[in-house]
């Protein structure tokens, strides 16, 4: 298990958290929560071995094979597929060794090698990598292009695949949905909901958390605590804690106030001079209780819109095209004032292309984009960041678009998106994704929108300024058009759902987790009319007999791997059922003994999963 005893951590100057003790056990699953700059990624660092303690201990255990997201990703001629297999250290060692013995015509070796192969899963890697690059997005065929060709977005999924290709026993991920939509983050969640090793989780996505973890580690004040549930049940704990510490707090204050007022009193009066000494010490030696801070550091409000005209946007008979790929064909779409709409789709269906067509930042390939007089659009998308100025402070950044405005009126503004003192005076290049965004935000809304387009604004957020935005959006008078994998967010603010499907924008009447279910099914429908349409004839009879054959032996084999993993399983249950399996020289036995319960239960995973999909074949 993870041992963390009497840690404390700085960078720098700034400590972290200190005499922090605790224990993760095997298998659990924790979303390691806080505000920015409290020392998240610096304890995943940490627990890698990148950074060592300043006090203390932080013990992991040394066999565990530890897998996280890489940050960067090369631009390589290299195929995805091939990117994402490369995660699996050890089938790429055992497919190496295969390699070598099969040109020294080893074959005694290679006998062994494949017997290895079999036992690490290593047949089912290359279905696996394709099962983890589709549930991420991945288009059919995409995963035989180059690294190099995909954006940076589409290259994080990538190292993403990679980190769950490795069969590890501890993973970490920082952030793991900031890159994906709708789709990817509910198929991610279910994965990890399979994973059986142990997780922590940074992530800033409370439904997201809820689906997923069953222990909260909080930085918070400079301490770590371990809470019990998901991240609901954390933040009502935390909040009876944070009741309970200013009752206590409060309580305290009386009694100071009583003891002070008794000392103030009679401290030069003979008769009392002693008990007033006394009690004089006893405030000194009081462990004081500190208030309880409760309140979200981000607060702001939009300005009242100037143009509440009925409609203020409408695309009429509009074609839209992505590159050379055409999406919208004949589109015909209008926003209404105070409308609130959460824009839905697969991913590649088209929102982000859509919402730039609205800003007029697209141009329209026909058709005609109508927008009510003095529109003002407050369009956000990830881009938007990089067209800050890096050597201009958030108080320039203002100033050029209010050159009338005083600076310690933008001074007050800026405070509620959290840029106070330095913040707001230094430049902005050393800022965190996280703060840029803020900004980016903090621009949008002191321009006054009538419209907001908004793609994708929480990534890199933490929970506190998404709640500001939840907040401060519920009281905006103007429209707006969302698009976010953040399924609370989108809870919190739209009164309307609607989905792109093949170039047309269609209303949906149903709740997110219905269009889940609904989007799987316009998916496989999708398929069957493309075939369809491209003249895809079924195989002859003869083919058609002889594939169905091999289909069902093959059926026939994993029903048996099946029955004999799920007996080997119950075996090895038993044993772990065992007391004796608990005491302290049997160690290495109860570790070998969950490695293999592991690796059976993955096993298990795999063939049912295979036995599923052929089953499916057969009964097309």
């Amino acid at each position: 298990m993870i041992q963390l005893t009497n840690l404390s951590l700085r960078r720098g100057h700034k400590i972290l958290f200190e005499e922090a003790s605790l224990s993760i056990h095997p298998g659990q699953k924790v979303g390691l929560t806080g505000a920015n700059g409290t020392g998240k990624s610096s304890l995943f660092a940490l627990l890698m071995n990148q950074l060592h303690a300043d006090q203390g201990d932080c013990s992991v255990p040394k066999h565990w094979q530890i897998a996280h997201v890489k940050q960067e990703t090369p631009a390589l001629e290299q195929s995805a597929l091939d990117y994402v297999l490369d995660g699996d250290v050890v089938f790429r060692q055992v497919e190496q060794k295969m390699a070598t013995a099969t040109e020294a015509e080893q074959h005694e070796k290679l006998g062994e090698l494949y017997a290895e192969m079999e036992s690490i899963g290593g047949y089912a890697a290359h279905a696996k990598a394709g099962r983890l690059l589709h549930g991420l997005g991945f288009a059919v065929g995409e995963e035989l292009k180059s690294v190099k060709s995909f954006s940076g977005g589409w290259r994080m999924r990538l190292n993403l695949a990679q980190a769950l290709m490795c069969p590890s026993d501890l993973l970490l991920l920082d952030e793991p949905t900031n890159h994906l939509d709708l789709e990817a983050v509910v198929w991610l969640q279910d994965w990890l909901k399979r994973y059986e090793g142990t997780l922590v989780l940074i992530s800033h996505d409370r439904d997201f958390l809820d689906g997923v973890v069953k222990h909260i580690l909080h930085i918070e004040h400079e301490k770590l605590t371990l809470y019990t549930g998901n991240y609901s049940a954390f933040e009502k704990t935390r909040m009876e804690r944070l009741a309970l510490q200013q009752a206590m707090f409060e309580k305290q204050q009386k009694h100071i106030a009583h003891m002070q007022s008794y000392v103030d009193r009679f401290r030069y009066k003979a008769s009392k001079a002693k008990q007033a000494q006394s009690r004089l010490k006893a405030l000194e030696r009081m462990d004081t209780i500190a208030a309880a801070q409760v309140e979200n550091p981000f607060h702001f409000e939009f300005y009242p819109c100037q143009n509440l005209r009925h409609q203020i946007v409408e695309l009429e008979h509009a074609d839209i095209a992505y590159g050379e790929h055409k999406i919208f064909k004949d589109l015909n779409f209008s926003v209404t004032a105070g409308a609130r709409i959460g824009l839905l789709g697969r991913n590649g269906a088209g929102k982000s292309t859509l919402i730039k067509a609205m800003s007029g930042e697209k141009e329209l390939q026909k058709g005609v984009l109508k927008t009510a007089k003095d529109l003002h659009i407050g369009y956000f998308a990830q881009h938007q960041l990089e067209q800050l100025d890096l050597n201009s402070s958030c108080i320039e950044h203002v100033i050029q678009l209010d050159k009338d405005a005083t600076e310690q009126s933008i001074k007050n503004f800026l405070g509620g998106f959290g840029f106070q003192g330095e913040k707001a005076d230094s430049p902005i290049a050393p800022f965190s994704g996280g703060e840029k965004a803020r900004l980016a935000l903090a621009l949008i809304v002191y321009q006054k929108p009538d419209l907001l387009l908004l793609d994708e604004p929480t990534n890199h957020l933490d929970l506190n300024m998404r709640d500001a935005i939840s907040f401060a959006l519920q009281s905006y008078e103007g429209a707006v058009i969302l698009v976010s994998h953040d399924k609370h967010m989108l809870n919190s603010v739209i009164d309307e759902m609607v989905y792109i499907d093949r170039g047309q924008i269609h209303p949906f009447d149903g709740d997110l987790d219905e269009y889940q279910g609904f989007i799987k099914a316009q998916i496989k429908q999708a398929e069957a009319e493309e075939n369809q349409e491209n003249n895809i004839v079924p195989i002859n009879k003869k083919q058609d007999h002889k594939a169905n054959k091999a289909a069902k032996n093959r059926l026939q084999k994993l029903e048996k791997l099946i029955d004999q993993h799920t007996q080997k399983l119950v075996d090895v249950t038993a044993q772990l059922g065992s007391d004796e399996m608990y005491l302290p020289e049997n160690a290495l036995d109860l570790q070998q003994c969950m490695n293999r319960s592991q690796k059976l239960k993955s096993e298990l995973d795999d063939y049912e999963a295979e036995w599923l999909e052929l089953s499916e074949q057969l009964e097309d």
